[in-house]
C-alpha cells in the first residue's frame, strides 16, 4: 500500500468501516465482541464509529477473534498503520501560519510529561538562541517576529521539573555554523547552561570512533505514545506502538554512542571556544 496524504486523510474512516463489517459478517454484535477481545461494549463502539482510533494492538485482537484470513489481516493491518499515521506538509503549515504549529507543540508538550529529542542536524527550537531561531527561519518571506515569540515563549517548559527530558544531538546538529561564529559561540554556551537542568539529561555524539548505527532522521518521542519526524517538506507523526517502541530502540542505540556530563560540556566549551577564537 502507498503512503499518501491522501490515504492517511481517509484511512481512520476506512478503518472504522472494515472492522464494523468484518464484525457484521461474522455474526457477532458489538458487545460479543467486546467480551471475545476482553474490551468494553463502549470500546469497540467508539472504534467502529471512527470517534476513538484503533491501535495495531486493537486492531489485530479483534482481527484474531474474528478469525480473520491471512490476506484480510494483512491488508486490515496496513489500514490500521496508515490511520495511526498523520502527515503535515510544510507547505499546508505555512498557508495555515506556522504559529499555529507553535501553539500544537505547546499543547504536546503540556500533556506529556517525558520527552526524547533526537536532533541529527539542527538545534532544536527549546535549546535555541533568539538569533539561532532567527537564521533558521530566514528563508520564509515576511515578518516572523510572531514565530519566533512563540518559539521562545515554549522554552519554558524546560523550567517544569515535574517533566523530564532527554536530548541527543550529534555533532553536525551542534556545530552546523548556521549563524556568525560568535553568535554559534553563544548558541553553545546556550546548550551547556540547559545541561545544568535538574530534569535534563544532555548527550552529545561525537563524530569519532566506529559508530556502526547511522540514524537517518530528526525524530522527537513523546512518553511513549506518539513520534514526530521531521523531514525537509514536512512533519510526520507516527501513533502505533510497534512505530514508537522502535524509534525507543533506535534512541536508546544512540545514547551509547553519546557524552553527558562532565566531559560533553567539556566538549562543547572547547566548540564554543573554537567559534570564538575563528571570528577574531
Amino acid at each position: 500500500m502507498t503512503l499518501s496524504p491522501e490515504q492517511l486523510g481517509q484511512s481512520k474512516q476506512e478503518l472504522a468501516a472494515t472492522l464494523k463489517e468484518l464484525r457484521k459478517r461474522a455474526g457477532l454484535s458489538g458487545a460479543r465482541l467486546a467480551a471475545r477481545c476482553n474490551m468494553s461494549q463502549s470500546k469497540i463502539s467508539r472504534i467502529e464509529n471512527g470517534k476513538s482510533p484503533a491501535s495495531l494492538v486493537d486492531v489485530e485482537q479483534i482481527l484474531r477473534t474474528l478469525e480473520a484470513p491471512p490476506e484480510v489481516l494483512a491488508r486490515v493491518t496496513e489500514l490500521a498503520r496508515l490511520a495511526n499515521t498523520d502527515w503535515q506538509s510544510l507547505r499546508a503549515l505555512r498557508r495555515k501560519g506556522l504559529h499555529h504549529k507553535q501553539q500544537e507543540l505547546a499543547g504536546l508538550e503540556s500533556s506529556s510529561t517525558e520527552f526524547r529529542f533526537f536532533l541529527l542536524s539542527m538545534i532544536t527550537g527549546l535549546l535555541s538562541t533568539p538569533e539561532y531561531i532567527k537564521a533558521s527561519l530566514a528563508h520564509l518571506d515576511g515578518d516572523q517576529s510572531k514565530l519566533i515569540a512563540r518559539k521562545l515563549s515554549r522554552q519554558e517548559v524546560l523550567y517544569d521539573t515535574s517533566k523530564k527530558f532527554t536530548f541527543l544531538l550529534s555533532e553536525m546538529a551542534v556545530r552546523w555554523p548556521l549563524i556568525p561564529a560568535p553568535a554559534m559561540a553563544m548558541q553553545l554556551d546556550r546548550l551547556v547552561s540547559v545541561s545544568r537542568l535538574p530534569n535534563v539529561r544532555f548527550g552529545v555524539i561525537p563524530l569519532r570512533g566506529l559508530m556502526p548505527v547511522a540514524p537517518m532522521d530528526t525524530f522527537t518521542v513523546y512518553d511513549a505514545s506518539l513520534v514526530t519526524i521531521e523531514t525537509t517538506s514536512g512533519v510526520l507523526a507516527l501513533r502505533d506502538s510497534k512505530d514508537v517502541a522502535m524509534h525507543l530502540e533506535a534512541f536508546a542505540a544512540m545514547e551509547r554512542f553519546a557524552l553527558f556530563g562532565g566531559e560533553m560540556r567539556s566538549l562543547l566549551e572547547q566548540w564554543s571556544d573554537d567559534f570564538r577564537g575563528s571570528a577574531q
